[in-house]
């Protein structure tokens, strides 16, 4: 079934962040590079080049970037921090690191280390076999060296400092993690799971603090319980929003907004920025696509975006696949 592309919106639901990005960019000094740490918001292709399922190198995603080809974001277009970078005046769209199409040229002015279905956990980077964010740090202290090699390591130190490092991930950790297996909910209550997560976020940051981070931006989590999965397997009421989710989304960032607080007085020089990631919305249309999917080959069905359907589902339309393949 071909998905309506009038349905497809060639924007995302980004206007107050781009705004704030606008505002940004006319009273703070200039940018240098946007550096993405984070999951399917801000992947720009790194789980293309990783076994894992968590992949978007499909259409129709894609149909609406350059070309028209899908790049391994999740989306029709370009994602979030492309539209931020463009912004700032750098470029475009910022590339995958691990893409090897491009090199340190063209790292050197914004860099996505992101992994979907990643999150500050490092199980749920093992649920689909994902780039932790430990590792995400390594590619970073990679880049840096390799940035020193290219500019010199004046130039390379100098541009850390004024480059404006995002953060996207947190989601997963409840929906593809949490509330999807009972490891973690057997160890934690979802107020201490939260306080967990706060705690790898702040070491996080400390981390990217000492390699000479010092704009960073800390994305909070969306209303999850909106996201179409929760919506659409809410029977009890009426495929209407989660409320519980949406709860702990509204308590976990809250406890990220006064982790900003705390180390903006904590870390001297440091210009931490949180903002609520209500932008993060999934550009195609998750039951449109699950049909659409339903009738192409068994390879691509199950190759569906963890946000839309989650983890439980994917497994289950593995088994479906390999039922017709066997069939």
């Amino acid at each position: 079934m071909e998905v309506p592309r009038k349905k497809l919106q060639r924007t995302p639901i980004l206007s107050i962040f781009l705004l704030l990005s606008l505002i940004t960019r006319a009273t703070a000094n200039k940018v240098p590079a946007i550096i993405v740490f984070g999951d399917s918001s801000v992947d720009a292709g790194n789980n293309n080049y990783i076994p894992t399922v968590a992949r978007s190198n499909f259409q129709p995603y894609g149909r609406d970037f350059l070309g028209g080809k899908p790049t391994g974001r999740f989306s029709n277009g370009r994602i979030a921090t492309d539209f931020i970078s463009e912004a700032f005046g750098i470029k475009p769209y910022i590339p995958a690191y691990l893409d090897p199409k491009y090199k340190i040229s063209d790292f050197a002015s914004g860099v996505s280390f992101a992994s979907a279905a990643t999150g500050y956990d490092n199980a749920t980077s093992n649920v689909l076999s994902v780039i932790p964010l430990w590792r995400q740090l390594e590619y970073y202290e990679e880049y840096q060296k390799k940035l020193k090699a290219y500019v010199g390591e004046s130039k390379a130190k100098e541009s850390i400092g004024k480059s404006l490092h995002m953060t996207s991930l947190g989601t997963n950790d409840f929906l593809e993690n949490y509330y999807a297996f009972s490891g973690r909910a057997s160890e934690y209550t979802p107020s201490e799971y939260q306080n967990f997560l706060a705690g790898i976020a702040e070491n996080f940051i400390k981390k990217l603090y000492s390699l000479g981070a010092r704009k960073i931006s800390l994305g909070g989590i969306p209303p999850m319980g909106c996201l179409p999965l929760e919506r659409t397997t809410n029977f009890v009421d009426g495929n209407d929003c989660v409320s519980n989710y949406n709860n702990i989304a509204l308590e976990f960032n809250n406890k990220l907004s006064m982790l900003t607080n705390k180390l903006n007085k904590d870390l001297p020089g440091i210009r931490l920025g949180f903002r609520w990631r209500q932008w993060h919305v999934v550009l195609l249309e998750c039951l449109r696509w699950d049909m659409h999917a339903a009738g192409q080959v068994a390879s691509v069905a199950w190759m569906l975006l963890n946000l839309c359907f989650g983890t439980l589902f994917i497994q289950q339309r593995e088994q479906t696949a390999s039922l017709q393949t066997t069939s």
